[in-house]
């Protein structure tokens, strides 16, 4: 296995024209790896994407030190199939996470036809433990791997983090506001919202003011207990998906910077992000106090666009396959591998975090599992094109929309829209007239999705007779 991690890293040496490169020790050490993932923050909800009503200066500062990915997508508009794309490198259809509700929820604001796809208290329907997710990847590489935030893939002990590479988990099953206090309760009958130490209940009802915090606190010790060995960290916040929530603390210190310097407005939801960044901060200053800064990959993205947040200069957000829905603010930070302030525009998606991560440790992936992820090392290391030709759009398990190149064609109920995102990356002029041909090719290209993930779709899990998770 080493070989290919020490040519990988000895090729970025040349590449970025490293004055001298480490010890064969120091080459061989396999990089630790963060996933920050937020829930419902928008493309422009962060200062170093251009956002005025926030101040992230601990993002920012990653993205000086780092790289921006200006077109990084998620592949779904939405939680569930977002977060299991992300685990497994698929698009949610291929993994059957596109509809995953068992419970048959019939909505007022779903079209006919379509099913509700976010996982729900008690749902017999979850990610399939026997999906290849990246804790389990790096597990095989000798990662320790940890969990500490929301998972929201099925809430049944078979489909929690515990079954599915996660050595260590702390957090919730789902969002915050699938509880008591869902402003549909009469409807949904949510039971308490269950906050899990590893498959067990600890406690019910967890005040939302201290999520980040307590996810937080884990995280650094987790860091701080694994600096010795490569570990694998994923740190899902809840937040700033409603309700919105941020620590005492935060408020006082937030509302204290507003008079110091005047960046970012008042309000609960930049109070909100401002906690997330400060979370950002402390895990940072963690790598560094543990010596262990240089070689830990962090990634921050988010999970969809906003519900509540800033989507500008995109169109659309959350549950949209407009840009907004899918494109999402995302940072890169590797002080050993990835040059400082080198961003991209090239196409990326979260499905490509377990394919390059596999890549780069060392770590096999089955002949015969078909993932959708490419490895995006070149991309990220010399500036290489996107690996993927086309990326889909897809939400309630309908296919709406596929780029190539800068061109994006979204189809919504039998109407066609062709769209230059380098020219008018809002989505404001419809070119489909002026160019028939890029119609077709597209249309084509839509088919053919369509038919490869009928004709290769893996089922999600199902429980029989599932029950709520209680103390």
């Amino acid at each position: 296995m080493m070989p290919r991690l020490l040519l990988s890293i000895l090729l970025f040496g040349s590449i970025w024209g490293f004055g001298q490169i480490a010890s064969a020790e120091t080459i061989a050490e396999k990089p630790n790896l963060i996933i920050i993932f937020t829930d419902d923050q928008g493309y422009g909800d962060l200062s170093c994407f251009g956002g005025k009503h926030v101040y992230t200066p601990n993002i920012d500062q990653m993205a000086k030190e780092g790289a921006r990915l200006t077109s990084f997508y998620v592949a779904a508009p939405l939680c569930t199939p977002s977060r299991a794309a992300l685990m497994t490198g698929c698009y949610p259809a291929r993994i059957d996470m596109d509809v995953p509700s068992s419970l048959e929820i019939k909505m007022k604001h779903i079209p006919a036809g379509r099913k509700f796809p976010v996982c729900l208290a008690g749902d017999g329907r979850g990610l399939n433990p026997t999906e290849l997710t990246i804790a389990e990847v790096a597990q095989s590489a000798g990662y320790k791997t940890g969990m500490f935030g929301k998972w929201h893939l099925g809430d049944q002990p078979e489909f929690l983090p515990t079954r599915q590479g996660f050595e260590e988990f702390f957090g919730i099953p789902y969002s915050h506001d699938i509880h008591p206090k869902h402003p549909r309760q009469k409807f949904f009958n949510f039971p308490p919202l269950p906050l899990l130490e590893g498959e067990k209940v600890i406690e019910l009802e967890p005040n939302a003011d201290f999520l980040t915090r307590r996810i937080t606190e884990r995280s650094v010790d987790f860091i701080e207990r694994n600096k010795d060995d490569p570990f694998f960290l994923y740190v899902a916040h809840p937040l700033p998906h409603g309700p919105l929530a941020a620590s005492p603390q935060i408020k006082k210190e937030y509302a204290e910077q507003l008079k110091v310097n005047g960046a970012g407005k008042p309000g609960i939801f930049p109070t909100t992000i401002y906690e997330i960044d400060w979370s950002v901060g402390e895990i940072l200053k963690t790598l560094k106090e543990q010596g262990i800064d240089e070689n830990t990959i962090v990634l921050f993205t988010t999970d969809n666009g906003p519900s509540k947040g800033s989507a500008k200069p995109l169109s659309g957000k959350k549950g949209s396959t407009l840009e907004g829905g899918q494109r999402v603010p995302t940072v890169v930070r590797w002080p050993r591998g990835i040059p400082a302030g080198n961003d991209s525009d090239e196409v990326i998606t979260a499905m490509d975090i377990l394919p390059t991560f596999a890549k780069l440790v060392g770590a096999e992936i089955p002949d015969d599992l078909v993932i959708d992820g490419k490895d995006i090392l070149p991309t990220l290391a010399d500036g290489a094109k996107s690996p993927h030709e086309y990326f889909f759009y897809a939400h309630w398990g309908i296919l709406e929309a596929v780029r190539w190149k800068s061109w994006k064609l979204r189809i919504v109920d039998g109407k066609e829209a062709l769209y230059d995102l380098d020219k008018d990356i809002g989505e404001k002029k419809n070119l489909a007239g002026n160019h028939p041909e890029i119609v077709a090719q597209l249309k084509t290209a839509m088919r053919g999705f369509e038919e490869e993930m009928e004709a290769n779709v893996r089922p999600a899990g199902e429980v029989e007779n599932p029950v709520p998770l209680t103390k």
